[in-house]
């Protein structure tokens, strides 16, 4: 067992204002979805947002230098931690999840010039705050990934080494979670 969870710190921008009816489908879903991240198999804790009750704030909440204020000071990030690199997959790519990032065309702005999210390894005792999570995405942004910043597809363990995701377990934790949730199968 690892003493190490991974954080995974998210970053999009709304093609409008957050407001914006043309949005009205990402924030229909967002209790739904997070519910179901929460239930995940490997989902350790997630930082909350100021207006949201019963979670913890990690922080006050800031924005990488790609932020484009639109208006409303406002663009949808999270970070969260988990497990591993194989059940933060599961639940990102091929769950309820992955489903509102296939609408994400709808809502967020596209062929953008920095990284959607960025991932690293944390002790188990430490709880990254917002700062943090924006310094290792704008340091994956700026110089690609490496041990302290990086991706499922360039992924390194907690002590520095690359380390491929073991998709078939993936899979495998994504089944659990569906048939946990009582879910249709999702795309592979």
């Amino acid at each position: 067992m690892s003493e190490h969870w991974l954080a995974l710190y998210t970053f999009a921008q709304f093609r409008t204002r957050a407001d914006d009816p043309a949005n009205d489908d990402f924030f229909s879903n967002e209790a739904a979805i997070w519910a179901a991240m929460e239930r995940a198999d490997g989902f350790i804790a997630r930082a909350g947002y100021e207006d949201e009750p019963g979670t913890d704030l990690w922080g006050e909440q800031v924005f990488p230098k790609y932020w484009e204020d639109n208006g409303d000071g406002w663009a949808p990030s999270t970070i969260s931690l988990w497990q591993d690199l194989e059940a933060a997959l599961a639940a990102v790519y091929r769950g309820p999840h992955a489903q509102i990032l296939r609408l994400g065309h709808l809502f967020v702005k596209e062929a953008v010039d920095y990284p959607p999210y960025v991932l690293w390894w944390v002790p188990q005792d430490h709880r990254p705050d917002w700062e943090e999570a924006v310094e290792r995405h704008e340091l994956l942004g700026d110089n690609g990934p490496s041990a302290t910043a990086f991706t499922f597809k360039n992924a390194f363990d907690p002590q520095g080494d690359p380390l491929v995701v073991d998709a078939k377990r993936s899979r495998e934790i994504a089944d659990h979670n569906r048939l946990r949730a009582n879910l249709p199968k999702t795309v592979q």
